[in-house]
């Protein structure tokens, strides 16, 4: 895989991303989730999630599971997702180590 880049995502995607930046920690009925990157590089996107065109992705984990393995997701923010904690800066994007 190419190098996963960041940049600021556009306020139509920032929408669809809601308050998922990289330290936020947020559940819904699938489970609780650590945010540890978030893509919006479109390519990028597509390769993580195994599709022909995205335009942003999150890598998470659960942490309702002991070995919870990093995955991602491109699933959009909607009622049934619920903020546990923000991200500890939510104005910057930061690549996971």
């Amino acid at each position: 895989m190419h190098s996963i880049t960041f940049r600021q995502a556009r306020p139509d995607v920032q929408n669809e991303i809601g308050p998922r930046l990289p330290g936020a920690i947020y559940s819904n009925s699938d489970g609780r989730f650590e945010v540890l990157a978030l893509v919006t590089t479109p390519a990028d996107a597509a390769q993580l999630l195994r599709r022909t065109a995205a335009r942003w992705a999150v890598i998470v984990r659960d942490t309702l599971r002991p070995d919870g393995q990093p995955f991602a997701v491109g699933s959009v923010w909607t009622t049934s997702d619920y903020l546990i904690r923000p991200a500890k800066t939510a104005s910057a994007y930061v690549p996971a180590a």
